[in-house]
């Protein structure tokens, strides 16, 4: 670390905005600043952090220091042909749509929001509304590099010293500091999304017409509405797409068929009151939300933000959930598990907890990441204002994943028993056996790992 500029005390959070510990941020400009930071370390520890869209502890480090990633955001190669990028970790998802939507290449798998980087895209095994057909981030490196404990820079990939790289993809930054990757970009014609829209009136319908169609997109994701009750419950508006052909646009569209812009149009106020998000209002919001869409329509032309990101238009809207806070919960439980599904809604709808923002997808084949968190099945993902109750609500509903063979995001899990987590994923003493050979004084850590003894 080249002067003291770079070392900030600070709070930190993750975009649940619950839990804040401190910790020493350091900034990383380059592979040299990260292996300094490295060998400064303190006992506690170091851990690199990017955008912070993780929900929950995941980026913190109580104590120790954390590596702010974001300035190491250079794209170092491309190679159009074999559309393949190499960059930097901590580039964003959202510059390398500014970049390369232009030239006809879209991001292999993108999350609910483009502010998230490359490293921590891996790091976290994102998935996103075409996880059916095209599996997870990770599944579209082709390599990276990463500064582990002993000071050295390993290239790993699928095919490169494999379960260091499926111990990476998933490993929420416990196996070392990614550096670099290639990545395997999507080839597209246009900009635009065609676009199918059903709406559902119950949940039964909504997982019948995904069975029967899924298959049929690039890209489908439902919203759910996770507070109506009795014969409504579940009822949802189901839209899938795909990108459309330059020949599918509009006279004037074809004229500048991969025009893209990724704007903020405006941002949330620093202050909103607690309890804004409660039951009424959010009963209120969801019967507007399901009414003013189409029961049925066909072949609409969406931009890459309104389809995939819609909340990226309003900058900092994690503050509307108020001073306490947010909880996203996500979980899957496989196919066959459809009542436990239900069970799960049934819970959630007359828990009194209110979600206006809740969808549910289906996954395809899951990967050989040791944590990587999809697996074949259903999943239901739901953000919930901290209040009363939260805690017990999200207790049964863990019991009842576990039960149903299901497990919850480690991306977003704030709470989940360490007990309980064991049984939900079969290959973490495989991970704990890997970490301890690569890393095994335990330099790379956070408040999770921490917590569910990781």
């Amino acid at each position: 670390m080249a002067d003291a500029q770079q070392e900030t005390e600070v709070s930190l959070t993750g975009w649940g905005r619950t839990a804040p510990t401190p910790a020493t941020l350091v900034t990383v400009r380059d592979p040299e600043d990260a292996a300094a930071a490295l060998a400064a370390r303190t006992p506690r520890g170091l851990l690199a952090r990017g955008l912070a869209r993780s929900y929950n502890d995941a980026a913190q480090n109580a104590g120790g220091h954390v590596l702010d990633m974001t300035t190491a955001d250079r794209v170092l190669d491309v190679d159009l042909a074999a559309a393949e990028i190499e960059v930097e970790a901590g580039i964003s998802l959202d510059r390398l749509m500014n970049l390369f939507v232009p030239m006809g290449y879209f991001v292999p798998v993108t999350p609910g929001t483009r502010y998230v980087t490359v490293g921590g895209a891996i790091a976290a095994d994102i998935h996103g509304k075409n996880h059916h057909v095209a599996g997870t981030f990770s599944q579209h490196v082709a390599w990276l590099d990463l500064l582990t404990a002993d000071g050295e820079v390993r290239r790993t990939g699928p095919d490169q010293d494999p379960d260091l790289f499926w111990a990476t993809a998933g490993g929420m930054g416990l196996t070392g500091v990614i550096l670099r990757a290639r990545v395997r970009m999507k080839p597209i014609e246009s900009s635009r999304i065609v676009v199918d829209t059903d709406r559902t009136p119950d949940l039964d319908s909504l997982m019948t017409l995904l069975t029967e169609t899924d298959h049929l997109y690039d890209y489908s994701v439902a919203w759910i509405d996770c507070v109506a009750r009795g014969a409504r419950m579940g009822r949802s508006v189901l839209t899938r797409g795909r990108f459309a052909r330059r020949e599918e646009l509009t006279p004037k569209q074809q004229s500048d068929p991969l025009r893209y812009s990724g704007q903020v149009k405006l941002s949330a106020p620093g202050v909103f009151p607690p309890g804004l998000l409660n039951p009424a209002t959010v009963s209120a919001f969801n019967e507007v939300w399901y009414r003013k869409s189409p029961r049925r329509k066909r072949d609409q032309l969406q931009t890459i933000g309104a389809f995939f990101h819609p909340l990226d238009g309003v900058g900092n809207w994690n503050r509307v959930y108020g001073p306490r806070g947010f909880v996203q919960y996500q979980f899957v439980v496989p196919f066959g598990q459809e009542d436990a599904m239900r069970r799960a809604m049934e819970r959630i709808s007359r828990s009194g907890h209110a979600s206006f923002l809740a969808v549910l997808k289906r996954f395809g084949e899951g990967n050989p990441g040791m944590l990587s968190f999809p697996v074949p099945g259903w999943t239901l993902a739901l953000d919930i204002p901290v209040i009363g109750g939260l805690a017990a609500l999200l207790d049964e509903l863990d019991e009842l994943v576990v039960a149903a063979g299901g497990r919850v995001y480690l991306a977003k899990d704030p709470r989940v028993r360490p007990d309980l987590f064991e049984q939900m994923y079969p290959r973490l003493e495989s991970f704990r056996d890997l970490r301890t050979r690569v890393d095994p004084d335990g330099v790379f850590t956070s408040d999770l790992a921490r917590r569910l003894n990781l």
